[in-house]
């Protein structure tokens, strides 16, 4: 039904995920998560590092968790931000010492679903037990039900109750008294013009913040019981830069693609010629940012020297002092072959994120060493291409080839999945 607008339960969602924005937790932890659609929200800020849904019905967590793993350009364009997504079954009502000690808890439209005698086990195994730093409840306000059209009884044919704004302030201060808490009382959805201070808010609810903050929590766990009774249903990490292996082929990609964009600038420029990379590169004002780059200086262990006095180092070997090399595809004849030497001095300071990746010159060199999709001159300090496309071998035909289909290009958002419309048995 269009009564609010967003839905009510996006303005739920929102509501955490504007929490997360402004307090940044690192473990973030979402019970009843069932379809795993706040989850699926959650991934994508990154400043969480751990990320877990539970739920009772292992069944529809299973048909859904997939979605909650890394897309293609996580893995082509992965970050520093390292995540892991947890799954469980299991019951609020049961403790599990996997979940202690969280920097927020939320618990969105679920208590309703307990029993009075298991909302007490929630509030024990929740707020005594695993002692989150937040937490946010969010639950129907009953005293909003007579202006939700048609509605009789209950809004949701599983709900045990449906507290008035004056229980779920008695609950909510009764829990903060026990177990240390402090809360603020707010909530989503709000009424028709002049009766938001008669009725309050669709859905209530409550932001818990825990006394004492870490230290407390410091205290309490001494006393904590080692106790395990969920059942683990998916796991993955996602792709991070800090693991070696992946920063090694995101750095050889971006030196690869930087090295030929440098050299095709400086053919166009000795040539006269204006090729689309050209173009395509001075409508976006890569090129110019390079030889803007190239007017600071770099620094190294080993020497300090101008990205421009580098710049004239980007040259044809076959018309400088360096290196020429031999064709062995001809045995018979004898062609040279012509290349261009590409300073890791100048990719260094003219890609920003090849200079965040490798730190210096002299990682730099390291890093791409043993690199087979890179071609290193003899003392190490420059990338050798072919002048010419036609130039390739196939080995360097299979990389580049697989370079322009490893998704550096402009990456296409998948679009979002279609929201249920707004209904009361549902979503309230």
């Amino acid at each position: 039904m269009g009564l609010f607008t967003p839905a009510l339960h996006r303005q739920r969602h929102q509501f955490v995920i504007d929490f997360v924005k402004r307090k940044k937790p690192k473990k973030v932890l979402d019970l009843g998560c069932c379809e795993c659609v706040l989850l699926k929200q959650l991934k994508f800020h990154r400043e969480i590092e751990l990320l877990v849904g539970l739920d009772i019905d292992g069944v529809q967590v299973k048909k859904k968790m997939h979605g909650l793993a890394p897309i293609s350009t996580d893995y082509l364009q992965p970050s520093y931000d390292q995540l892991r997504i947890e799954l469980y079954q299991g019951s609020v009502t049961e403790k599990d010492a996997r979940l202690r000690g969280f920097d927020l808890v939320t618990s969105i439209e679920l208590i309703e679903h307990l029993t009075l005698a298991d909302v007490e086990l929630f509030s024990e195994v929740v707020f005594g037990y695993l002692t989150p730093e937040a937490v946010i409840v969010s639950t129907p306000n009953s005293d909003f039900n007579p202006f939700l059209p048609g509605l009789v009884g209950f809004r949701h044919s599983d709900h045990k109750f449906e507290w008035t704004r004056a229980e779920f302030k008695s609950w909510a201060m009764k829990v903060c008294l026990q177990y240390g808490y402090e809360v603020e009382l707010t909530g989503v959805g709000q009424a028709p013009p002049g009766q938001q201070e008669r009725v309050g808010f669709c859905s209530q609810i409550g932001v818990f913040h825990r006394l004492g903050g870490k230290e407390r929590y410091n205290m309490f766990d001494e006393d904590a019981e080692d106790v395990f009774s969920y059942t683990l249903l998916y796991s993955i990490i996602y792709p991070s830069l800090h693991d070696n292996n992946i920063l090694r082929r995101v750095l050889m990609c971006e030196v690869v693609y930087w090295a030929e964009k440098l050299k095709r600038r400086w053919i166009a420029e000795e040539t006269g010629e204006r090729d689309d990379t050209y173009d395509l590169c001075q409508a976006k004002g890569e090129g110019g940012e390079c030889f803007r780059a190239s007017e600071r200086h770099v620094d190294t262990e080993e020497t300090q020297t101008a990205c421009g006095a580098e710049m004239k180092t980007l040259v044809d070997q076959e018309k400088g002092d360096g290196e020429l090399f031999w064709t062995h595809s001809q045995p018979d004849s004898e062609k040279w072959r012509r290349r261009v030497s590409v300073p890791l001095a100048v990719l260094w300071c003219c890609c920003p994120k090849v200079s965040v990746l490798s730190g210096s010159v002299s990682n730099l060199r390291l890093l791409l060493m043993d690199e087979p999709g890179v071609k290193l001159s003899q003392d190490g300090s420059a990338v050798l291409l072919n002048h010419q496309e036609q130039d390739l071998d196939d080995d360097e035909e299979e990389h580049r080839a697989d370079f322009e289909d490893s998704g550096y290009a402009e990456a296409r958002q998948c679009p979002p999945s279609a929201e249920p419309a707004e209904d009361w048995e549902a979503n309230v």
